[in-house]
């Protein structure tokens, strides 16, 4: 196989998916996991998909003695896709210390724990950083705003930390993703999202509530200024998404980077409301969902998706999957779920 990529939170959505990309490219993909917010188990379903069990380590990526003594014995990693954050928009509202602390120190104790080694850094940014953009589609160049939610702006500080550290040390090469919207699930149906308790996303609170784990959804606001008075999002695949993180060491590893960090987009480029994704799911799977509309949520936007011009021209790389994959592949792995409890 070829090189070893750290992949830290590698066992939650978004890294699980992205280990078996990278897999599948002829990476050796590594996890480093503090299990804080996903499953052991799910290592068992990823050797399932590609026949092999990743390595994993598991510990938190805040401790600081931990961290560097795991990347000082194993030199052999040739890049790291930081996923390991808390990621919940309401829930930073809620316990804004917490997220600051998680997603500072890992941040932190990854970039000090390379000093002076060369290392190709992918890092997991967030659409949020744009806040409520005056113009859309947003693209990369757009200013960045102050942040709606404490999450949001973990996302926002760590792109300037990780700009400023770019721009003194040239041994790191960093590349930010900002995602919009992840959803849908993995084709084999055995691996996907899996939110712990009260799911803090949609699509997880659609299909739980289709397959009768919850009583309804509550649409947050009918007000909005959008087609039909519910937020926009920009959806995508998370298969998709994975991919771009590949695309993404590779542009790295070739030297195709036009400075040493750099941010890109990472999504479809049209933007979906809540309740026409809500319409989506009905409509790809035949089953029909229980929602009501409540009140406004704090931290919310009221739409937002993504030029994604750049990504498609500098990384070689677009979303393939539609909104009818993502929910069919989302409804299948609610079922795997339903069927084989975590």
């Amino acid at each position: 196989m070829g090189n070893k990529i750290l992949v830290t939170g590698g066992t939650g959505f978004i890294g699980s998916h992205t280990v078996v990309e990278l897999y599948n490219a002829g990476y050796t993909p590594v996890i480093v996991d503090d299990l804080s917010n996903s499953s052991i188990k799910i290592l068992d379903q990823i050797e399932k998909i590609i026949g092999n069990k990743p390595e994993f380590h598991q510990f938190d990526l805040c401790d600081e003695a931990k961290t560097a003594d795991f990347i000082n014995s194993n030199p052999d990693i040739k890049g790291i896709i930081h996923f390991a954050a808390f990621k919940a928009v309401g829930e930073s509202v809620q316990k804004p210390l917490e997220y600051y602390r998680n997603n500072f120190f890992s941040l932190i104790n990854l970039l000090t724990s390379y000093k002076g080694k060369n290392i190709n850094f992918v890092f997991s940014s967030s659409c949020t950083v744009y806040g409520q953009p005056d113009v859309l589609p947003v693209t990369e160049e757009a200013p960045v705003k102050k942040a709606e939610s404490p999450y949001g702006n973990t996302k926002q500080i760590a792109e300037e930390i990780l700009a400023e550290t770019a721009a003194v040390s040239k041994n790191y090469n960093i590349v930010a993703l900002r995602y919009f919207n992840p959803v849908g699930a993995h084709k084999s149906a055995l691996i996907g999202e899996l939110p712990i308790g009260i799911p803090q996303n949609l699509i997880p609170f659609v299909t739980q509530t289709a397959i009768g784990k919850r009583e309804k959804i509550t649409v947050f606001g009918d007000d909005y200024n959008t087609p039909d008075g519910s937020c926009v999002r920009d959806y995508i695949h998370v298969v998709d998404l994975a991919k771009a993180h590949v695309a993404a060491i590779k542009r790295m590893e070739e030297g195709k980077s036009s400075d040493n960090y750099e941010v890109f987009n990472i999504g479809t480029g049209k933007g979906t409301t809540v309740l026409e994704i809500i319409n989506a799911f009905e409509k790809s799977t035949g089953e029909k969902l229980n929602y009501t509309i409540g009140p406004r949520r704090a931290g919310d936007i009221e739409k937002v998706y993504g030029d994604v011009t750049k990504s498609a021209e500098a990384l070689g790389w677009r979303a393939e999957l539609n909104v009818d994959d993502m929910m069919k592949s989302a409804w299948e792995w609610e079922k795997y779920i339903n069927e084989n409890p975590f």
